[in-house]
């Protein structure tokens, strides 16, 4: 590990970043200095303009993507280099606002009804019932369920918060099912479509 990468791991880490932020911030500067085939540290404000040019207009990358390549490079500078960086050096690309689509009673079906077990049945329709991140989701326990309160107890979400979401009747059934994954047992398509469309949510397509 070099030098510098120590230094900004260290910055990074007395910040309690993710450790998925934590790699991605590396991996951007690591990306950025191997671009100009020199150490990040003896790159200046004109070599960040060139490289932010360089991603949105040559490598296409989408503007939330290239926001976090900003991020990155801005702590780097300012954070470890110590170095000051005005924000028009490096602007933050402004990204566009799209409505969500919203699936019809029968897409949800047949998202639902695509799963290739119960295990992802069940998945799929708490996902849909309370809209938790994709990665909440793969952290979620039993344990954190409350059917009684009807709360979904969200623990370590975006940002490490923890917080509490409704848990709409749908998902109050899903715990047994993701404990006994093998069981015979599988929600019909009627209790699916009815329970989920009762409280319909937006869901993102490309």
């Amino acid at each position: 590990m070099t030098r510098l990468r120590k230094m900004m791991l260290e910055e990074l880490q007395r910040r309690n970043f993710a450790p998925s932020t934590i790699q991605y911030y590396l991996q951007a500067v690591e990306d950025f200095a191997a671009y100009f085939h020199k150490p990040p540290d003896q790159l200046t404000p004109d070599h960040l303009r060139q490289y932010q040019a360089y991603l949105l207009s040559e490598r296409k990358l989408q503007p939330r993507t290239a926001r976090l390549h900003v991020c990155a490079l801005r702590f780097f500078f300012i954070k470890t280099l110590k170095r000051p960086l005005p924000p028009d050096y490096i602007p933050y690309p402004k990204v566009p606002r799209r409505l969500p689509t919203i699936l019809t009673v029968e897409e949800v079906a047949r998202l639902i009804d695509s799963a290739r077990n119960l295990f992802e049945r069940t998945m799929l329709m708490v996902l849909y019932s309370t809209g938790m991140r994709n990665a909440e989701m793969r952290h979620l326990q039993v344990k954190d369920i409350d059917s009684q309160s009807m709360l979904i107890h969200i623990q370590h979400g975006k940002g490490g918060r923890d917080r509490f979401w409704p848990l709409f009747p749908l998902a109050a059934d899903c715990p047994q099912h993701l404990l006994t994954p093998t069981s015979n047992r599988r929600p019909t398509k009627t209790t699916s479509v009815n329970a989920v469309t009762a409280h319909p949510r937006p869901i993102q397509t490309p």
